[in-house]
């Protein structure tokens, strides 16, 4: 059993983790000029962690509704973009360390990755559990391409929209967030569509689409770190 045999168990966590930890080392490397509180941080990795074992129930639920296929990958990435976004809201928004445009995408990534890291976890035991080393490894090198980059991207975005429209107020602010939520929802279920599809041009096409997301939040957070300094 992997729960019995530590060494194993270690592997399991490390191998599901390291990928979350690096794309986190990245970006509050981005965030270096005025960094967020440490303890806040970690706080809100590992609360993004543990809203995997809420998003799990509820997916649970949408599947048994016998949705078409389509709606279904589009419930359960907004499940998951919601959920991940409340969970900072709660923790965040009762503090004054959000005082920037770029401090929202910061945390939103970073619960983001605690998330994929649980989940990249859990989609490890059964290869390791069964002795399927080989298959696991690579298991955590496509999710350290895919989805420990998707949950980063997708939940960038809606950081990324409240950074944009940090200084507005009103409707306006209030539609700029929804519009990063629904945009964060479509990347989101059209990777979980290619992904399924199985087929190897797909996978490479979901992939090369998310790159380019990744791209786009990057250039869009260096125009958040540029109101930050016009705000100084």
């Amino acid at each position: 059993m992997l729960f019995s045999d530590p060494k194993t168990l270690a592997i399991v966590i490390l191998t599901g983790t390291v990928p979350a930890f690096l794309w986190l080392v990245f970006w509050l490397r981005e965030d270096k000029e005025n960094p967020e509180p440490k303890g806040l941080l970690a706080l809100v990795f590992i609360m993004g962690a543990a809203s995997v074992w809420l998003v799990l129930p509820i997916q649970k639920i949408i599947q048994g509704l016998s949705l078409p296929h389509t709606w279904e990958l589009i419930a359960w990435a907004g499940t998951e973009e919601v959920i991940k976004l409340i969970t900072v809201w709660l923790i965040v928004s009762s503090t004054e360390e959000a005082d920037e445009p770029t401090d929202w995408p910061i945390y939103l990534i970073t619960v983001a990755l605690g998330f994929a890291a649980l989940e990249n976890i859990l989609f490890l035991v059964r290869p390791f559990s069964v002795g399927e080393t080989a298959v696991a490894l690579l298991t955590g090198q496509l999710r350290f391409l895919g989805s420990t980059l998707l949950h980063t991207v997708a939940s960038g975005i809606i950081g990324i929209s409240m950074g944009l429209s940090f200084y507005m107020s009103g409707a306006k602010k209030t539609l700029y967030v929804i519009i990063g939520i629904f945009v964060a929802i479509a990347l989101h279920s059209m990777f979980n569509f290619f992904i399924i599809q199985g087929e190897g041009g797909q996978i490479l096409k979901a992939l090369s689409f998310l790159w380019v997301a990744t791209i786009i939040v990057f250039l869009l957070f260096e125009k958040l770190r540029r109101m930050d300094l016009s705000d100084k």
